[in-house]
């Protein structure tokens, strides 16, 4: 059964979509010069552009490195007016070095980029567009620059292709977003150009691989030369042009959730889905969002999920990037394997000394990859479970907010059911619907979140902002993160609407307007209508799933610090300065 969201679409056709990449596409570019010359056909443009391009910075290079003073020479002549360039911007690591030296670039010579970034994280990633080097953006996150980029969009200095999910943007980066030049980051680099990406090896091979075997550039910032590499993560024959950065590039702590700032609420939440989802679903697989309710059941799983015999048949198999607070559980002999996204900083000795649980390269340094860990969050996983911003009364939700386009980054990919899935286990089974050659089962998908955010503005909303930023940016769809119809549980402080239960669009949203409390989608609900779903399971309060909110209380937690970890870890884990408290 599909749920809408009531978006009406005006005057969006396909001439319009066209317009805005028809500049764009590659045979706009290299190969917008006829095939056919005379009575031959040629077949290697691409190829015969790159060729010509590397002959410009001949005199720059030294072997395949250039030196970091020369850079923006050696942009200038690398790039082209209309080039697509895929710049790495990553969910965590940067390259800021090649980010800055292009957003320096003269845009008399430069101009009119369409950038492929999928995190837009650093105030230079808009620098281009504001200098008037780029034009068109196609992205999938831009957390930091949130606030600017939606103004920017609005300003019409920015244009925007769409809001991708990560591995979305990469498939596309092989299909009509194919790059002329990819500028990456790594850690390493021999003297041949093999590259060594370390733990947060990311995207970096994908991109590399999308540009260098479709005729484009390959430039690569390194921390570091070296004689020899750790192990090879990219080889030479992809790489063009190495440059021995000024500074190491950048890497965020994005998961890292201090466990001082995890509170009550949270505790209960993370009661409830041990309780209510995890143990009544059997789910073994699955990969947990960013947010202190997730860690808050990371670091209840040895304490509470222990007391109630878990160990063992539930949460064994993860995908998620190494979450400081998942340590305890891993000590703990809760936690079979973890497949990275990317890495986190300061848990590389630790991850390093764990190769029966992450996975590590003869080096013992993590190798992470975003989009096969995409691809098993996708399809190997039981059950996916994040937040949201706002979640209207059919359960779609997004974190694009007025004023705020922050994007998606992976969660739509990994929070809906995918109809390709074929293998079967019991948690997936548990949901099973239909008859016959229809017989399947389903993902869960589970939303949790408080009813309101922090200010007092209410998570259950009547309508989306996401209209209304979509209208005002001109996208043909409105920018939801999760469609409703792909969520199967909804998580408050006041309990779980289990909308898989539902027959009935009207049920789905009494179940959740019962568990909304005083908002907007909550003061549709009442008493009666609350009694009776409870009683046919479509909601359950925390009596009923036998949690005593009494307990709620953070000496619940197994770990209650930062510090704590570090001793959970037998000071393996060395965390980012900013959370030392001690």
């Amino acid at each position: 059964m599909q749920f809408g969201i009531g978006y009406h679409v005006i005057n969006v056709v396909h001439a319009n979509i066209d317009q805005r990449y028809s500049s764009f596409m590659p045979g706009s570019s290299d190969n917008k010069d006829a095939r056919v010359s005379g009575s031959a056909t040629t077949w290697s443009n691409r190829r015969a552009s790159k060729q010509a391009r590397l002959e410009r910075i001949a005199g720059f290079m030294r072997g395949v490195y250039v030196d970091s003073s020369t850079m923006s020479e050696v942009l200038e002549l690398l790039l082209q007016p209309g080039d697509r360039v895929a710049l790495e911007g990553d969910n965590q690591k940067q390259a800021d070095f090649l980010a800055t030296t292009l957003a320096g670039l003269d845009p008399k010579k430069i101009h009119d980029l369409h950038m492929l970034i999928s995190s837009v994280s650093l105030p230079t990633h808009l620098d281009l567009f504001e200098r008037k080097l780029a034009s068109l953006l196609d992205f999938a996150y831009s957390g930091p620059q949130s606030l600017r980029i939606s103004q920017l969009i609005e300003d019409g200095v920015v244009r925007v292709g769409a809001v991708h999910t990560y591995v979305e943007l990469y498939a596309r980066m092989f299909v009509d977003l194919i790059p002329k030049v990819a500028l990456l980051c790594a850690e390493q680099a021999d003297e041949a150009g093999n590259l060594f990406t370390g733990p947060n090896t990311e995207d970096t091979p994908t991109i590399a691989e999308a540009t260098a075997f479709s005729g484009g550039l390959v430039v690569v910032q390194v921390n570091e030369r070296v004689a020899r590499v750790p192990r090879v993560d990219i080889p030479a024959d992809w790489v063009d042009v190495v440059v021995v950065s000024p500074d190491p590039y950048r890497v965020e702590p994005l998961f890292t959730r201090d466990p001082r700032h995890i509170g009550p609420i949270h505790i209960l939440q993370a009661m409830m889905v041990i309780r209510g989802i995890y143990e009544r679903h059997q789910v073994t697989s699955l990969n947990h969002g960013i947010g202190f309710n997730t860690a808050a059941i990371e670091l209840l799983l040895p304490t509470y999920g222990e007391e109630l015999g878990l160990r063992g048949t539930i949460a064994r198999n993860w995908v998620l990037n190494p979450h400081p607070t998942l340590i305890p559980a891993i000590e703990s002999g809760w936690v079979e394997s973890v497949a990275c996204f990317g890495g986190e900083p300061g848990m590389e000795n630790y991850v390093a000394n764990r190769p029966d649980i992450f996975f590590t390269g003869r080096d013992g340094s993590l190798r992470s990859n975003r989009v096969l860990a995409q691809l098993a969050g996708q399809y190997g996983v039981d059950l996916f479970i994040g937040s949201s911003l706002q979640i209207d009364a059919d359960a779609n939700s997004s974190t694009v907010t007025a004023g705020r386009l922050s994007g998606f980054g992976g969660a739509p990919n990994m929070g809906h059911d995918p109809h390709g899935r074929r293998h079967a286990s019991p948690a997936w089974l548990s949901l099973l619907s239909g008859e016959g050659v229809g017989l399947r089962g389903r993902k869960l998908v589970v939303q949790v979140a408080e009813t309101f955010q922090r200010g007092g503005e209410p998570t259950f909303v009547e309508s989306l902002d996401a209209l209304e930023v979509g209208r005002k940016a001109n996208f043909p769809v409105p920018p939801v993160m999760i469609y409703g119809d792909d969520v199967t549980h909804v998580v408050t402080e006041e309990g779980i609407a289990h909308l898989w239960r539902a027959h009935s669009l009207a049920d789905r949203r009494d179940a959740l307007a019962a568990i909304a409390g005083v908002s907007p989608v909550g003061a549709t609900g009442n008493a009666g209508t609350t009694e009776r779903l409870r009683q046919d399971g479509l909601v359950s309060l925390p009596s009923d799933l036998g949690v005593d909110v009494r307990r709620a209380d953070r000496r619940l937690l197994a770990a209650k610090t930062i510090e704590d970890l570090v001793a959970w870890s037998g000071g393996l884990y060395n965390p980012p300065a900013r959370f030392r408290s001690w």
